[in-house]
């Protein structure tokens, strides 16, 4: 039998209780515990010292189970070889991050590592020979209780979770495990203990957090909130849910969500594909209709999330939906609103810019019809002092010739102020005409003939024997005119005054055409228009007025750009007003 080294804990025998005697007895005598003698160690001894020391102890302590796991040497004899073993043994004890200790079979610590003195808050002379269970508080007896049940040999590696007797927000978690000898007796107990108070608070407050959530979801009425697990089914269901979509809790759960889907949806198996694109992607998102209970449908907002778990493993979806309908409604309001506005605004910038040109078109009107008036004025005043003046000395040949000057000044007054007079009364829709058979080849030739006597051999008219337009004579004559002398202003001779087939049917097409180069593209847009003109005489009025009257009295007028010709389409007038005529 080995003697206890001088620095070991002493037990001491007479202090010793009745619990640590038996303890004492259980346990291997003194060769296998050094330092003890009777149940207690004395104060300044290094339990179990002696026997990382004795390869012969440390034989008997080794090749016995330790944590319940086997044995750490069994072959091992040679004392250098069982030295070697002790001392890395020994290392790992010492130097743990968790809290270590060898106990009696009464729940004694025989030898604490410094981890352990640091989660309890003692010392290692304090812990020495304390029962464990005194440093458990609250939890003491439960502890204590454990402790019987492995010491008695009916349980292994049991874990018990304690307080603290010091710190009642400070939580232990103990596993004690039974060492035994060959026979599967228990020797004694071996201590691990690591401080689970952080994850114990964090656990707590997960479980608070839990319970506040769904509270939360459960209390939430404006939002369909609920779980579906990795097939598409039903899993949860919150009042909101049942508020916006109609089914209550019961009815629901284990359904598919596709239920929530218009039939085309599902037809196409839109419901798996989101499932799909929310595990690919994480979330998803979308707006569209939905189904409630009772058939009605709604505008929903609808977020999906797929929910793993820490080992990244798809356990379920959350899903929100929201009912928008009234906002999808008043959103579309708000854009045809918009829409309206914006068609408003181009309608109202294209009046304006209507304004503006119309404003440039009159004041260059007055301008060009300020000169237009100057001319035969001048020459009627000039004319009218000159003979004034002058008579008695004006040969009659020059007389004459002057009157002539002047007569055609008044002549191109006229048809001036004829121009502005009808514009004007276009301008207020008060133009009349008066309509009746008039045959092209007597009454229109006529008429150009005696007005265009200052043009001869510059205007060539052609129109077939007997054919008839019902217009206003007029008025037909005033339009021709106009575009007649609009060919010689700006055209070149001859102009030809016809009438060509190919009109429709119950029309005649008066055409005026000229040999110049024609219109310029850039001025066929607003060649009709009031007040367009290309060049700085003229005061726009003439095309303008031949388009207004043309249909005024039931026909048209346009430009043919392939030949570059003006045509005036007049229908014809029918029997009876033919044969009145």
């Amino acid at each position: 039998m080995l003697e206890a080294d001088p620095g070991v804990a002493q037990v001491v025998a007479d202090d010793t209780d009745d619990t640590d005697a038996a303890d004492a007895a259980e346990a291997p005598g003194p060769s296998a515990v050094p330092g003890f003698r009777g149940g207690r160690a004395s104060r300044g001894a290094d339990p179990l010292g002696s026997a990382w020391r004795s390869p012969t102890v440390a034989s008997e302590l080794l090749a016995q189970p330790v944590l319940g796991a086997g044995t750490w040497v069994g072959e091992a004899t040679t004392e250098p070889v069982l030295r070697e073993h002790l001392e890395r043994f020994r290392e790992v004890f010492e130097d743990a991050a968790i809290g270590m200790a060898t106990m009696t079979l009464a729940g004694r610590v025989v030898r604490a590592n410094p981890a352990l003195a640091r989660l309890t808050g003692r010392s290692l002379p304090e812990l020495v020979a304390m029962p464990y269970a005194d440093l458990a508080g609250p939890d003491a007896d439960r502890v204590r209780q454990v402790l019987e049940q492995v010491s008695a040999g009916t349980r292994d590696a049991v874990q018990v979770e304690h307080a603290l007797e010091t710190r009642d927000d400070q939580r232990l978690l103990a596993t004690l495990s039974p060492v035994r000898d060959a026979s599967s007796r228990p020797l004694y107990l071996f201590l691990q203990v690591q401080d689970v108070s952080a994850q114990r608070e964090m656990e707590e407050e997960l479980r608070r957090s839990e319970q506040r959530f769904r509270l939360l979801v459960e209390a939430v009425r404006d939002y369909a909130i609920f779980m579906l697990d990795p097939d598409g089914r039903v899993a949860s269901w919150n009042a909101g849910a049942q508020r916006i979509k109609g089914w209550t809790e019961s009815e629901i759960v284990g359904r598919h969500f596709r239920t929530f889907y218009p039939r085309d949806k599902q037809a196409s198996r839109h419901p798996e594909h989101e499932l799909e694109m929310a595990t690919r992607d994480g979330s998803y998102e979308e707006e569209g209709w939905r189904i409630r209970k009772d058939g009605s449908t709604f505008w929903a907002h609808v977020t999906i999330t797929a929910v793993r778990d820490a080992d990244g493993a798809l356990v379920g979806f959350a899903k929100v939906t929201r009912d928008i309908t009234e906002r999808m409604w008043m959103l579309r309001e708000q854009e045809r609103s918009a829409n309206a506005l914006a068609e408003a605004n181009a309608a109202l910038a294209s009046a304006n810019q209507r304004l503006r040109e119309a404003a440039e078109d009159q004041a260059q009107f007055l301008a060009v019809t300020a000169h237009e008036l100057r001319s035969p004025v001048g020459v009627l005043g000039g004319t009218a002092a000159l003979l004034q003046k002058h008579w008695d000395t004006v040969p009659e040949t020059e007389r004459r010739e002057l009157f002539q000057a002047m007569a055609s000044g008044a002549d191109r007054l006229q048809r001036l102020l004829n121009d502005l007079l009808t514009a004007s009364r276009v301008g207020r829709s008060t133009l009349s005409v008066q309509t009746e058979s008039v045959e092209l080849a007597t009454d229109l030739a006529g008429r150009l003939q005696s007005s265009l006597l200052g043009a001869p051999g510059q205007v060539e008219v052609r129109f077939d024997p007997g054919l008839r337009v019902l217009a206003d004579p007029d008025r037909l004559a005033q339009m021709v005119e106009n575009l007649v002398r609009n060919a010689l202003q700006h055209g070149a001779a001859p102009v030809v005054v016809a009438n060509e087939p190919g009109a429709e049917p119950g029309f005649v097409d008066v055409v005026v055409r000229d040999a110049g180069g024609g219109v310029p593209e850039a001025m066929r847009a607003r060649l009709f228009e009031f007040f367009a003109t290309g060049s700085k005489e003229g005061t726009g009025l003439g095309l303008y007025l031949v388009r207004a009257l043309a249909r005024a009295q039931g026909g048209d007028a346009r430009y043919r750009a392939e030949d570059s010709a003006f045509v005036v389409t007049l229908p014809r007038p029918s029997e009876d007003e033919g044969s009145r005529r």
